[in-house]
Protein backbone atom coordinates (compact mmCIF):
# COMPACT_ATOMS: atom_id res chain seq x y z
CA UNK A 1 0.00 0.00 0.00
CA UNK A 2 2.67 2.93 -1.26
CA UNK A 3 1.76 6.09 -2.49
CA UNK A 4 1.23 4.41 -5.72
CA UNK A 5 -2.14 4.29 -5.14
CA UNK A 6 -4.55 1.63 -3.70
CA UNK A 7 -3.82 -2.06 -5.55
CA UNK A 8 -6.21 -5.16 -6.13
CA UNK A 9 -10.04 -5.08 -6.18
CA UNK A 10 -10.56 -1.73 -4.58
CA UNK A 11 -8.12 0.26 -7.22
CA UNK A 12 -11.12 1.34 -9.80
CA UNK A 13 -13.22 2.77 -7.20
CA UNK A 14 -9.84 4.60 -5.24
CA UNK A 15 -9.08 6.15 -8.86
CA UNK A 16 -12.70 7.66 -9.81
CA UNK A 17 -12.82 9.04 -6.08
CA UNK A 18 -9.27 10.08 -6.62
CA UNK A 19 -10.59 11.61 -9.28
CA UNK A 20 -13.13 13.55 -7.68
CA UNK A 21 -11.38 14.77 -4.51
CA UNK A 22 -8.74 16.07 -7.27
CA UNK A 23 -11.66 18.20 -8.71
CA UNK A 24 -12.39 19.37 -5.57
CA UNK A 25 -8.83 20.54 -4.86
CA UNK A 26 -9.13 22.34 -7.86
CA UNK A 27 -11.86 23.77 -6.82
CA UNK A 28 -10.97 25.15 -3.59
CA UNK A 29 -7.68 26.31 -5.14
CA UNK A 30 -9.28 28.99 -6.96
CA UNK A 31 -10.31 30.81 -3.74
CA UNK A 32 -7.22 29.63 -0.97
CA UNK A 33 -3.75 29.96 -1.54
CA UNK A 34 -3.68 26.95 0.42
CA UNK A 35 -6.73 24.74 0.31
CA UNK A 36 -8.28 23.16 3.37
CA UNK A 37 -7.97 19.67 3.22
CA UNK A 38 -10.87 19.30 5.78
CA UNK A 39 -12.84 21.16 4.14
CA UNK A 40 -12.24 18.90 1.45
CA UNK A 41 -12.85 15.85 3.15
CA UNK A 42 -16.10 17.59 4.08
CA UNK A 43 -17.52 18.23 0.72
CA UNK A 44 -15.97 14.69 -0.56
CA UNK A 45 -17.79 12.74 2.07
CA UNK A 46 -21.15 14.40 0.71
CA UNK A 47 -20.28 14.30 -2.22
CA UNK A 48 -19.67 10.36 -2.47
CA UNK A 49 -22.64 9.69 -0.15
CA UNK A 50 -25.34 11.78 -2.60
CA UNK A 51 -23.50 9.47 -5.27
CA UNK A 52 -24.83 6.81 -3.06
CA UNK A 53 -28.18 7.70 -2.84
CA UNK A 54 -30.22 5.50 -4.77
CA UNK A 55 -28.34 2.50 -3.19
CA UNK A 56 -28.76 3.57 0.21
CA UNK A 57 -32.41 4.18 -0.54
CA UNK A 58 -33.01 0.43 -1.92
CA UNK A 59 -31.57 -0.65 1.34
CA UNK A 60 -33.84 1.69 3.50
CA UNK A 61 -36.63 0.59 2.23
CA UNK A 62 -36.09 -2.71 2.54
CA UNK A 63 -35.25 -2.33 6.26
CA UNK A 64 -38.19 -0.61 6.58
CA UNK A 65 -40.21 -2.64 4.89
CA UNK A 66 -38.99 -6.01 6.32
CA UNK A 67 -40.72 -4.58 9.73
CA UNK A 68 -44.20 -4.86 7.69
CA UNK A 69 -43.34 -8.16 6.23
CA UNK A 70 -41.88 -9.85 9.24
CA UNK A 71 -45.93 -11.24 10.87
CA UNK A 72 -47.02 -12.42 7.49
CA UNK A 73 -43.10 -14.39 7.06
CA UNK A 74 -43.88 -16.21 10.71
CA UNK A 75 -47.44 -16.44 9.77
CA UNK A 76 -46.20 -18.95 7.00
CA UNK A 77 -43.66 -20.32 8.62
CA UNK A 78 -45.83 -21.15 11.56
CA UNK A 79 -48.11 -22.39 9.30
CA UNK A 80 -45.67 -24.95 8.16
CA UNK A 81 -44.02 -25.61 11.09
CA UNK A 82 -43.15 -29.14 11.81
CA UNK A 83 -43.28 -30.47 8.50
CA UNK A 84 -40.31 -31.69 6.48
CA UNK A 85 -41.56 -33.01 3.29
CA UNK A 86 -40.81 -31.65 0.17
CA UNK A 87 -44.14 -30.65 -0.75
CA UNK A 88 -44.98 -28.25 2.41
CA UNK A 89 -41.48 -26.87 1.98
CA UNK A 90 -42.12 -25.88 -1.68
CA UNK A 91 -45.71 -24.28 -0.74
CA UNK A 92 -43.86 -22.47 2.11
CA UNK A 93 -40.90 -21.13 0.00
CA UNK A 94 -43.49 -19.99 -2.35
CA UNK A 95 -45.52 -18.34 -0.32
CA UNK A 96 -42.98 -16.29 1.29
CA UNK A 97 -41.35 -15.43 -2.08
CA UNK A 98 -45.00 -14.13 -2.96
CA UNK A 99 -44.77 -11.63 0.17
CA UNK A 100 -41.88 -10.63 -1.03
CA UNK A 101 -42.82 -10.21 -4.40
CA UNK A 102 -45.73 -8.01 -2.78
CA UNK A 103 -43.32 -5.32 -1.08
CA UNK A 104 -41.47 -5.48 -4.33
CA UNK A 105 -37.84 -6.64 -2.69
CA UNK A 106 -36.02 -9.07 -2.80
CA UNK A 107 -34.71 -11.93 0.26
CA UNK A 108 -30.78 -10.70 -0.81
CA UNK A 109 -31.88 -6.81 -1.90
CA UNK A 110 -30.17 -5.51 1.35
CA UNK A 111 -26.85 -7.96 1.19
CA UNK A 112 -26.65 -6.71 -2.35
CA UNK A 113 -26.70 -3.14 -1.31
CA UNK A 114 -24.23 -3.58 1.43
CA UNK A 115 -21.81 -5.56 -1.01
CA UNK A 116 -22.36 -2.42 -3.92
CA UNK A 117 -21.37 0.05 -0.64
CA UNK A 118 -18.60 -1.72 0.73
CA UNK A 119 -15.97 -1.41 -1.88
CA UNK A 120 -16.73 2.20 -2.19
CA UNK A 121 -16.71 3.30 1.78
CA UNK A 122 -13.29 0.93 1.82
CA UNK A 123 -11.62 3.28 -1.46
CA UNK A 124 -13.40 6.25 -0.05
CA UNK A 125 -11.29 5.87 3.44
CA UNK A 126 -8.03 4.66 1.32
CA UNK A 127 -8.51 7.96 -0.41
CA UNK A 128 -9.42 10.30 2.70
CA UNK A 129 -6.16 8.68 4.85
CA UNK A 130 -3.83 9.38 1.66
CA UNK A 131 -4.30 11.97 -0.36
CA UNK A 132 -0.74 12.73 -1.49
CA UNK A 133 -1.35 9.65 -3.77
CA UNK A 134 -4.43 11.45 -5.38
CA UNK A 135 -3.77 15.12 -5.20
CA UNK A 136 -0.66 16.29 -6.93
CA UNK A 137 -0.77 19.67 -5.34
CA UNK A 138 -0.47 18.48 -1.73
CA UNK A 139 1.78 15.73 -3.09
CA UNK A 140 4.20 18.13 -4.11
CA UNK A 141 4.89 19.70 -0.58
CA UNK A 142 6.57 16.78 0.39
CA UNK A 143 9.01 16.63 -2.99
CA UNK A 144 11.96 18.79 -1.73
CA UNK A 145 11.76 17.12 2.00
CA UNK A 146 11.75 13.45 0.15
CA UNK A 147 14.39 14.37 -2.16
CA UNK A 148 17.47 14.80 -0.14
CA UNK A 149 15.78 12.44 2.85
CA UNK A 150 15.63 9.53 1.05
CA UNK A 151 19.46 9.69 0.32
CA UNK A 152 19.79 9.20 3.98
CA UNK A 153 18.19 5.79 3.95
CA UNK A 154 21.17 3.64 5.51
CA UNK A 155 22.38 6.42 8.47
CA UNK A 156 23.02 5.59 11.82
CA UNK A 157 19.82 6.07 13.86
CA UNK A 158 17.65 6.66 10.71
CA UNK A 159 15.22 3.57 10.43
CA UNK A 160 14.77 4.41 14.78
CA UNK A 161 13.77 7.92 13.56
CA UNK A 162 11.15 6.64 11.15
CA UNK A 163 9.83 4.07 14.05
CA UNK A 164 8.44 6.99 16.02
CA UNK A 165 6.30 7.97 13.46
CA UNK A 166 2.38 6.99 14.34
CA UNK A 167 1.89 5.97 10.94
CA UNK A 168 5.30 3.51 10.87
CA UNK A 169 3.40 0.15 11.34
CA UNK A 170 1.61 0.96 8.30
CA UNK A 171 3.89 0.92 6.72
CA UNK A 172 6.79 -1.36 8.00
CA UNK A 173 6.89 -3.86 5.43
CA UNK A 174 7.95 -1.37 2.87
CA UNK A 175 10.68 0.17 5.19
CA UNK A 176 12.20 -2.95 5.54
CA UNK A 177 11.80 -4.78 2.44
CA UNK A 178 14.64 -4.69 -0.53
CA UNK A 179 12.69 -1.38 -2.55
CA UNK A 180 13.57 0.78 0.33
CA UNK A 181 17.05 1.84 -0.53
CA UNK A 182 18.59 5.41 -0.86
CA UNK A 183 17.20 7.61 -3.62
CA UNK A 184 14.80 4.96 -4.82
CA UNK A 185 11.30 5.90 -6.27
CA UNK A 186 9.42 3.33 -3.81
CA UNK A 187 11.64 4.81 -1.30
CA UNK A 188 10.65 8.48 -2.24
CA UNK A 189 6.76 7.28 -2.06
CA UNK A 190 7.02 5.45 1.17
CA UNK A 191 8.19 8.32 3.04
CA UNK A 192 6.02 10.57 1.96
CA UNK A 193 3.50 8.54 3.10
CA UNK A 194 4.90 8.46 6.40
CA UNK A 195 5.39 12.02 6.66
CA UNK A 196 1.59 12.24 5.76
CA UNK A 197 0.93 10.24 8.72
CA UNK A 198 3.24 12.10 10.61
CA UNK A 199 2.40 14.56 14.34
CA UNK A 200 4.28 17.87 14.82
CA UNK A 201 6.23 16.34 17.21
CA UNK A 202 7.70 13.77 14.15
CA UNK A 203 8.37 16.78 12.24
CA UNK A 204 10.60 18.42 14.64
CA UNK A 205 12.19 15.10 15.42
CA UNK A 206 13.38 14.87 11.66
CA UNK A 207 14.20 18.48 11.81
CA UNK A 208 16.63 18.53 14.91
CA UNK A 209 17.97 14.77 13.54
CA UNK A 210 18.88 16.50 10.10
CA UNK A 211 19.69 20.29 10.60
CA UNK A 212 21.21 20.59 7.33
CA UNK A 213 17.77 19.85 6.37
CA UNK A 214 16.00 21.82 9.04
CA UNK A 215 15.27 24.53 6.32
CA UNK A 216 13.24 22.16 3.84
CA UNK A 217 11.71 20.31 6.33
CA UNK A 218 10.02 23.33 7.95
CA UNK A 219 8.76 24.86 4.63
CA UNK A 220 7.00 21.91 3.69
CA UNK A 221 5.89 21.69 7.54
CA UNK A 222 4.32 24.88 7.36
CA UNK A 223 2.96 24.54 3.90
CA UNK A 224 1.20 21.12 5.43
CA UNK A 225 -0.41 22.93 8.65
CA UNK A 226 -1.73 25.81 6.30
CA UNK A 227 -3.36 22.60 4.62
CA UNK A 228 -4.34 20.68 7.40
CA UNK A 229 -5.61 24.06 9.06
CA UNK A 230 -9.56 23.53 9.62
CA UNK A 231 -11.09 25.75 12.44
CA UNK A 232 -7.99 26.29 14.25
CA UNK A 233 -6.79 22.28 14.78
CA UNK A 234 -4.32 20.65 12.64
CA UNK A 235 -6.22 17.49 11.42
CA UNK A 236 -3.39 15.52 10.84
CA UNK A 237 -2.85 15.72 14.98
CA UNK A 238 -4.83 13.13 16.98
CA UNK A 239 -6.91 14.46 19.87
CA UNK A 240 -4.89 12.31 22.25
CA UNK A 241 -1.47 13.76 21.21
CA UNK A 242 -2.84 17.29 21.28
CA UNK A 243 -3.89 16.36 24.84
CA UNK A 244 -0.74 15.34 26.08
CA UNK A 245 0.61 17.85 24.26
CA UNK A 246 -1.21 20.85 25.93
CA UNK A 247 -1.21 19.21 29.39
CA UNK A 248 3.12 19.03 29.45
CA UNK A 249 2.95 22.97 28.32
CA UNK A 250 3.50 25.36 30.75
CA UNK A 251 0.50 27.48 29.30
CA UNK A 252 -2.14 25.17 28.98
CA UNK A 253 -4.69 25.89 26.29
CA UNK A 254 -8.25 24.54 27.39
CA UNK A 255 -10.08 26.00 24.06
CA UNK A 256 -7.56 23.62 22.14
CA UNK A 257 -8.30 20.58 24.64
CA UNK A 258 -12.09 21.42 24.61
CA UNK A 259 -11.83 21.44 20.57
CA UNK A 260 -9.87 18.12 19.82
CA UNK A 261 -12.31 16.41 22.63
CA UNK A 262 -15.29 17.66 20.46
CA UNK A 263 -13.92 15.06 17.52
CA UNK A 264 -14.30 11.97 19.77
CA UNK A 265 -17.49 13.14 21.60
CA UNK A 266 -19.65 14.09 18.10
CA UNK A 267 -18.37 10.96 16.59
CA UNK A 268 -20.09 8.81 19.58
CA UNK A 269 -22.98 11.54 19.48
CA UNK A 270 -24.01 11.25 15.72
CA UNK A 271 -22.79 7.40 15.42
CA UNK A 272 -25.66 6.76 18.45
CA UNK A 273 -28.56 9.15 16.62
CA UNK A 274 -27.48 7.49 13.24
CA UNK A 275 -28.31 3.84 14.95
CA UNK A 276 -31.71 5.11 16.36
CA UNK A 277 -32.53 6.26 12.84
CA UNK A 278 -32.13 3.00 11.52
CA UNK A 279 -35.40 1.11 10.83
CA UNK A 280 -35.77 -0.98 14.44
CA UNK A 281 -36.91 -4.39 13.60
CA UNK A 282 -40.23 -5.68 16.15
CA UNK A 283 -38.83 -8.63 18.20
CA UNK A 284 -41.88 -9.11 20.36
CA UNK A 285 -43.15 -12.36 18.79
CA UNK A 286 -39.20 -13.60 18.20
CA UNK A 287 -37.86 -16.36 20.01
CA UNK A 288 -34.97 -18.38 20.50
CA UNK A 289 -32.08 -17.77 17.92
CA UNK A 290 -33.79 -14.63 16.09
CA UNK A 291 -34.47 -13.43 19.40
CA UNK A 292 -30.86 -13.94 20.44
CA UNK A 293 -29.42 -12.13 17.33
CA UNK A 294 -31.71 -9.08 17.71
CA UNK A 295 -30.11 -8.59 21.38
CA UNK A 296 -26.79 -8.93 19.77
CA UNK A 297 -27.71 -6.03 17.05
CA UNK A 298 -29.14 -3.79 20.21
CA UNK A 299 -25.68 -4.54 22.27
CA UNK A 300 -23.51 -3.61 18.89
CA UNK A 301 -25.43 -0.28 18.37
CA UNK A 302 -24.35 0.38 21.91
CA UNK A 303 -20.77 -0.45 21.55
CA UNK A 304 -20.40 0.99 18.11
CA UNK A 305 -20.52 4.67 19.40
CA UNK A 306 -18.05 3.79 21.83
CA UNK A 307 -15.61 2.47 20.14
CA UNK A 308 -16.10 5.42 17.51
CA UNK A 309 -15.20 7.77 20.21
CA UNK A 310 -12.38 5.69 20.97
CA UNK A 311 -10.87 5.53 17.36
CA UNK A 312 -11.19 9.46 17.11
CA UNK A 313 -8.95 9.92 19.94
CA UNK A 314 -6.19 7.68 18.66
CA UNK A 315 -6.28 8.78 15.11
CA UNK A 316 -5.78 11.98 13.10
CA UNK A 317 -8.48 14.70 13.95
CA UNK A 318 -9.15 14.17 9.37
CA UNK A 319 -10.23 10.92 10.40
CA UNK A 320 -12.56 12.01 13.01
CA UNK A 321 -14.29 14.87 10.97
CA UNK A 322 -14.93 11.99 7.99
CA UNK A 323 -16.53 9.65 11.01
CA UNK A 324 -18.52 12.99 12.04
CA UNK A 325 -19.37 14.44 8.75
CA UNK A 326 -20.36 10.51 7.37
CA UNK A 327 -22.30 9.67 10.35
CA UNK A 328 -24.58 13.58 9.94
CA UNK A 329 -24.76 12.67 6.49
CA UNK A 330 -26.41 9.04 6.99
CA UNK A 331 -28.88 10.42 9.75
CA UNK A 332 -30.45 13.37 7.31
CA UNK A 333 -30.72 10.71 4.82
CA UNK A 334 -32.22 8.54 6.92
CA UNK A 335 -34.64 11.11 8.16
CA UNK A 336 -35.56 11.86 4.72
CA UNK A 337 -36.32 7.96 3.54
CA UNK A 338 -37.88 7.49 6.72
CA UNK A 339 -40.81 10.08 5.65
CA UNK A 340 -40.84 9.06 2.10
CA UNK A 341 -41.70 5.60 3.03
CA UNK A 342 -43.97 6.60 5.80
CA UNK A 343 -46.12 8.77 2.85
CA UNK A 344 -46.68 5.15 0.93
CA UNK A 345 -49.35 3.38 0.53
CA UNK A 346 -49.05 -0.32 1.30
CA UNK A 347 -52.26 -1.57 -0.43
CA UNK A 348 -51.16 0.57 -3.48
CA UNK A 349 -47.56 -0.52 -3.69
CA UNK A 350 -48.86 -3.92 -3.06
CA UNK A 351 -51.41 -3.74 -6.13
CA UNK A 352 -48.52 -2.05 -8.07
CA UNK A 353 -46.05 -4.67 -7.42
CA UNK A 354 -48.35 -7.32 -8.08
CA UNK A 355 -49.34 -6.07 -11.29
CA UNK A 356 -45.59 -5.25 -12.12
CA UNK A 357 -44.38 -9.03 -10.94
CA UNK A 358 -47.55 -10.26 -13.86
CA UNK A 359 -46.56 -8.70 -16.69
CA UNK A 360 -42.72 -9.77 -16.24
CA UNK A 361 -44.15 -13.41 -15.63
CA UNK A 362 -46.56 -12.50 -19.02
CA UNK A 363 -43.76 -11.52 -21.17
CA UNK A 364 -41.94 -14.85 -19.91
CA UNK A 365 -44.97 -17.10 -20.82
CA UNK A 366 -45.80 -17.56 -17.36
CA UNK A 367 -49.55 -17.66 -16.22
CA UNK A 368 -50.03 -15.31 -13.22
CA UNK A 369 -48.85 -15.69 -9.51
CA UNK A 370 -51.52 -16.56 -7.37
CA UNK A 371 -50.27 -15.36 -4.22
CA UNK A 372 -52.18 -17.18 -1.22
CA UNK A 373 -54.54 -15.59 1.76
CA UNK A 374 -51.69 -16.31 3.65
CA UNK A 375 -49.55 -13.73 1.49
CA UNK A 376 -52.09 -11.29 0.91
CA UNK A 377 -52.98 -10.49 5.07
CA UNK A 378 -51.68 -7.45 5.41
CA UNK A 379 -49.13 -6.40 8.67
CA UNK A 380 -52.22 -4.65 10.68
CA UNK A 381 -54.40 -7.62 9.63
CA UNK A 382 -52.16 -9.81 11.28
CA UNK A 383 -51.96 -8.57 14.08
CA UNK A 384 -55.77 -8.16 14.71
CA UNK A 385 -56.29 -11.72 13.52
CA UNK A 386 -53.32 -12.96 15.99
CA UNK A 387 -55.06 -10.74 18.99
CA UNK A 388 -58.59 -11.89 17.84
CA UNK A 389 -57.31 -15.89 18.12
CA UNK A 390 -55.66 -15.13 21.48
CA UNK A 391 -59.45 -13.92 22.70
CA UNK A 392 -60.83 -16.79 20.76
CA UNK A 393 -58.95 -19.43 22.79
CA UNK A 394 -59.66 -18.08 26.74
CA UNK A 395 -63.09 -17.90 25.69
CA UNK A 396 -63.32 -21.33 24.16
CA UNK A 397 -61.10 -22.39 27.45
CA UNK A 398 -64.14 -21.27 29.64
CA UNK A 399 -66.53 -22.85 27.53
CA UNK A 400 -65.35 -26.16 27.79
CA UNK A 401 -64.59 -25.66 32.20
CA UNK A 402 -68.30 -24.70 31.90
CA UNK A 403 -69.49 -27.29 29.88
CA UNK A 404 -67.15 -29.81 31.72
CA UNK A 405 -68.72 -28.77 35.19
CA UNK A 406 -72.34 -29.01 34.26
CA UNK A 407 -71.42 -32.34 32.81
CA UNK A 408 -69.69 -33.57 35.96
CA UNK A 409 -72.86 -32.40 37.89
CA UNK A 410 -75.36 -33.75 35.90
CA UNK A 411 -77.04 -30.89 35.62
CA UNK A 412 -76.74 -29.85 31.89
CA UNK A 413 -78.34 -26.20 30.91
CA UNK A 414 -80.43 -26.29 28.46
CA UNK A 415 -78.08 -25.49 24.77
CA UNK A 416 -75.09 -26.40 26.29
CA UNK A 417 -72.21 -28.31 25.14
CA UNK A 418 -72.71 -30.07 28.58
CA UNK A 419 -76.78 -30.74 27.46
CA UNK A 420 -75.39 -31.74 24.29
CA UNK A 421 -73.01 -34.16 25.17
CA UNK A 422 -75.32 -35.36 27.75
CA UNK A 423 -77.21 -36.36 24.87
CA UNK A 424 -74.91 -37.69 23.37
CA UNK A 425 -73.47 -40.07 26.17
CA UNK A 426 -77.23 -41.33 26.54
CA UNK A 427 -77.69 -42.54 22.71
CA UNK A 428 -74.64 -44.18 22.87
CA UNK A 429 -75.43 -45.81 26.14
CA UNK A 430 -79.14 -46.51 24.52
CA UNK A 431 -77.72 -48.00 21.74
CA UNK A 432 -74.65 -50.29 23.77
CA UNK A 433 -78.23 -51.94 25.85
CA UNK A 434 -79.49 -53.29 22.88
Amino acid sequence: MLLTQQTGILRPFAIVMGYIMQAIFWLLDLFMEYPSIGLAIILFTIIIYVLMLPLTIKQQKFSKLSNKMNPEIQAIQAKYKGKTDQESMQKMQLETQAVYSKYGVSPSGSCVQLIIQMPILFALYRVIYNIPAYVPRVKEVFTPVVEPLSQKIGTEGFNELLQGMASYSRYAKQVTGDTFVAGSEAAKNTLIDLLNGASTQNWNDLAAAFPELASKIKDAQNALEHFNNFLGLNIANSPSFVVKAEMAAEQKNIIMIIGVLLIPFLAALTQWINTKLMPQANNDNKQGEENAMMQSMKTMNTIMPLMSAFFCYSLPIGMGLYWIIGAVVRSIIQICVNKHLDKIDIDEMIKANVEKNNEKRRKAGLPPQQISNNALINTRNVEVKKEKTAEDKAKLAENIKESTDYYNKNTEKPGSLASKAAMVKAFNEKNNKK
